[in-house]
């Protein structure tokens, strides 16, 4: 599953969970895919948000993941042992990076916002993410 929330002065703006399209052979290629997901809506919003109006965005786009070994293919290229396989259009995250257009940091596994649209979580743990999407309970 690939998930990602958007958050924009405390609440969600855009969020999406899907089955991924393309069959992941490791946890780490599965998240690397789900980054290039995120990254996509994350230009296409900053754009959005830009034509409405709001002040150019110059810094780059921070996008936070759970994953390390994700972290780590897209920092570095040249890590291909065991993705050489990983089809063409998921490289398009690491040009991104390269381009200075995101920001990738780690978020632990206790605070990924997303958990909430691909897994099953303790009662706490969904409450605890919905009011981090802005969400109240009433």
């Amino acid at each position: 599953m690939t998930g990602y929330v958007f958050v924009l002065h405390g609440g969600a703006i855009t969020w999406n969970s899907r089955k991924q399209p393309t069959v992941a052979l490791s946890t780490t290629e599965a998240e690397y895919m789900a980054l290039g997901q995120t990254t996509k809506e994350s230009i296409w919003l900053k754009r959005l948000l830009e034509e409405i109006g709001f002040h150019k965005q110059t810094e780059p786009i921070q996008i936070h993941s759970d994953n390390q070994g994700a972290l780590a293919l897209t920092k570095n290229p040249t890590f291909h042992a065991h993705t050489k396989h990983i089809d063409i259009r998921h490289h398009f995250l690491r040009e991104r990076y390269e381009a200075n257009e995101i920001k990738i940091a780690y978020c632990d596994t206790n605070e990924m916002l997303a958990d909430i649209l691909t897994k099953p979580l303790s009662r706490d743990k969904h409450e605890k993410f919905s009011k981090g999407m802005g969400l109240k309970y009433i």
